[in-house]
């Protein structure tokens, strides 16, 4: 006799739980204190130590020429002969009568004309050179050669040429500028890795596409290195072009205040010229850690 069916029961499906509330954390809000004690840290490490090199120089340099018939100015004596130099340096009372700030864009401006022609020139031939094993044996040879004149050698040779100071003292910046530029773009172009060259095989670039996307891009590092020992030479190379060829620029104030005299307003236009090349360098290693994403040293 069987077992009479047990009648099964369903039971419902328990309910399905929803998806548990997210309940937003309150971010905490740093106190002005807070804020505030990383940039006085950061003062604190990156200003104070040269501030108190240029303490200890000035202090030195106020105790040895503060005295009756010292050679030089005491930086007292500066400050009290040259004060309107430094308090305005874009002041006009005549052509050759202006303040140091419009002298400085000047020179500046002959300085971005040269150096920018240079950049282009040495791209362009370092490229042909670290790409080509024949133009690198006929080329850079000669090249190792010329890098090696001073600046100021090719001054009278741009001035027959050009029968004008202007471009003569652009031409100086330009034929000063562009070996380390030239010479450091062949070097990385030969550097590349092969691996970067059979890539550009396999996806078939063009030679426009692999100077572009491939060469450019893997001698960055290399490229900017030469820029900035570029761009510290061609700011040399105007200061002492100037004084030869004259006109409106720093390195004829300089040359200038020389044959009259005035050791300091030499002095202050020495430190307009530090600063501004300070400036450029600063400027180009900035360009060159944002292209290359940090891989060209600072």
């Amino acid at each position: 006799m069987g077992l009479p069916a047990r009648k099964l029961e369903t039971v419902p499906a328990a309910k399905a739980a929803g998806p548990a509330a997210i309940v937003p954390l309150k971010r905490a809000t740093p106190s002005l204190a807070e804020r505030i004690k990383p940039i006085l840290n950061a003062l604190w490490v990156n200003l104070l130590p040269p501030a108190v090199t240029v303490a200890i120089i000035l202090a030195v340099w106020q105790i040895a020429f503060d005295r009756p018939g010292a050679t030089l100015p005491a930086p007292t004596v500066v400050w009290d002969q040259a004060f309107d130099l430094i308090s305005e340096p874009f002041y006009v009372a005549g052509s050759q009568d202006m303040g140091l700030g419009w002298r400085v864009l000047t020179s500046l401006q002959r300085v971005a004309i040269g150096f920018g022609a240079a950049t282009i020139v040495g791209i362009l031939v370092g490229a042909i050179i670290g790409q080509s094993v024949w133009a690198m044996r006929g080329l850079d040879p000669v090249f190792q050669i010329l890098r090696t004149v001073p600046p100021l050698a090719w001054l009278p040779i741009s001035l027959a040429a050009f029968r004008d100071a202007n471009p003569s003292a652009i031409f100086v910046i330009f034929i000063t500028a562009i070996w380390p530029i030239l010479i450091n773009t062949a070097v990385g172009i030969r550097n590349i890795p092969q691996d970067y060259r059979n890539v550009a095989q396999v996806l078939r670039l063009n030679h426009l596409e692999f100077f572009a996307k491939i060469m450019l891009p893997a001698a960055a590092p290399y490229i900017f290195t030469g820029l900035r020992i570029g761009i510290g030479l061609a700011w040399l190379a105007i200061v002492a072009a100037e004084m030869l060829t004259g006109g409106v620029g720093i390195g004829f104030f300089i040359w200038d205040a020389w044959n009259s005299s005035r050791i300091p307003d030499i002095i202050v236009a020495l430190v307009y010229i530090g600063i501004v090349g300070f400036a450029l360098d600063r400027i180009v290693a900035f360009v060159a850690t944002r292209v290359t994403r940090g891989t060209a040293s600072n």
